[in-house]
């Protein structure tokens, strides 16, 4: 009778700021940022009692979150099962954080003076769900070119941009993509080649193939990285050779790859060196000068 009970006192020491903590807590706000840090980490997705199995709480609480997140647009199920994943929704809101404006507004001067260089149109493309869309660009000085429109969005698996980007990115974004894809009907087949292509990408560090869309055009891509090695954007020369062309695909690229480093280094990434002279990734057959 004479002081409060011992599990009260633990309960209430629980609850206490500890050193060096916040001292006012938001506990769901808390659990919601748990369980998308969860989902991050992973490269499969969970079913709601395999999310509150590993975050140590209650169906119940978890079944509050995920109603929650899955209502806002930040986590989805899968296309063939009742596992969440994460949606594309924080990437979006990444889109509109300021490194992306930063990245953006000095890419102008960067990709005006790689085209001048290499005598190429060279493009900034960003990851918009199972697509890429260029929000940079800088036209070819020389009389013949390869042209594009700002704000074109393309498939990410036909194109290297969209490639090199995924393989820059965490195992959950890359496996919603592929998710996405599927749901959208790419079959198995392409779908496997997608996946062989962005790997061998990850190990050699960039992108280059020829002819892909367009015959005579061989697109170059290097990824544009963040700090924690993530890619943001990439940056793709759709390289035309022509009979009076000056600078050689191999020299251009160079280029390319130092402009990429540039830009990164606004992100606080560093992009890993490729070897030159670079050869289709895949195939490891080199591109003739």
């Amino acid at each position: 009778m004479g002081g409060p009970r011992k599990s009260d006192v633990a309960a209430r020491a629980e609850k206490a700021p500890k050193e060096g903590q916040a001292t006012y807590l938001a506990p769901a706000l808390e659990k919601g940022l748990d369980v998308l840090e969860l989902l991050a980490r992973q490269s499969e997705g969970l079913t709601q009692s395999q999310i509150a199995q590993q975050l140590s709480r209650s169906l119940q609480e978890v079944y509050r979150m995920v109603v929650s997140l899955e209502r806002r647009g930040y986590i989805r199920r899968g296309p063939q099962d009742e596992a969440f994943r994460l949606s594309m929704k924080l990437y979006d809101l990444a889109l509109a954080f300021p490194p992306i404006e930063m990245l953006t507004t000095a890419a102008n001067p960067i990709l005006l003076r790689l085209a001048a260089e290499t005598q190429q149109s060279i493009l900034l493309t960003v990851l918009e769900g199972a697509f890429i869309r260029t929000i940079a660009y800088a036209d070819s000085p020389a009389p013949l070119g390869f042209r594009v429109r700002l704000g074109t969005s393309s498939p990410a698996e036909h194109t290297a941009s969209g490639r090199v980007i995924l393989a820059f990115q965490p195992p959950a974004t890359r496996e919603w993509t592929f998710d996405a894809l599927a749901a959208n009907g790419i079959d198995r087949a392409e779908l496997r080649r997608a996946r062989q292509r962005i790997e061998a990408i990850a190990a050699q560090h960039y992108e280059l193939i020829a002819g892909e869309n367009i015959a005579g055009i061989t697109d170059v891509s290097f990824p544009i990285l963040d700090g924690r090695g993530q890619a943001l954007a990439a940056l793709t020369m759709p390289f035309l050779q022509s009979v009076r062309g000056r600078v050689p695909i191999q020299q251009a690229a160079a280029s390319q790859f130092k402009a990429a480093c540039e830009l990164s280094s606004i992100l606080g990434g560093t992009p890993p060196a490729p070897e030159f002279p670079l050869s289709d990734p895949l195939t490891r057959a080199p591109h003739p000068e």
